[in-house]
């Protein structure tokens, strides 16, 4: 479970800071606005994927908080309702799957 919310919070990291450049065009932001927020979401999402191994229980809830946070930024960037929407279904699936495994393996 730790690999696979890691990797979807790191990919979750890319999206958020591709998408600066886009909500300062789109919606007219100020870059430094925009790569503030964003800064700080990708941020979020990095060091998230490194905490992952060491607090799991904390990194899932803060991890699902992030998962809200960047579908209500489809507020200032369309597309992110749908991204945000992607990254929260990759983030319960990995939760749902690495539950499954871990209590297969454990049974």
């Amino acid at each position: 479970m730790k690999r696979l919310c890691a990797t979807v919070l790191i990919m979750e990291a890319i999206v958020v800071i591709l998408a600066i450049p886009v909500a300062v065009h789109i919606d007219h932001l100020t870059p430094s606005s925009a790569g503030l927020i964003g800064g700080i979401a990708a941020g979020a999402a990095v060091v998230l994927a490194a905490l992952a191994r060491l607090l799991l229980p904390v990194t899932l809830v803060v991890g699902s908080m992030l998962q809200i946070f960047v579908i209500v930024s489809g507020s200032v960037v369309p597309v992110m309702y749908v991204l945000g929407a992607i990254f929260a279904a990759l983030w319960a699936i990995g939760i749902w799957l690495g539950y499954r495994v871990e209590h297969a393996a454990g049974h």
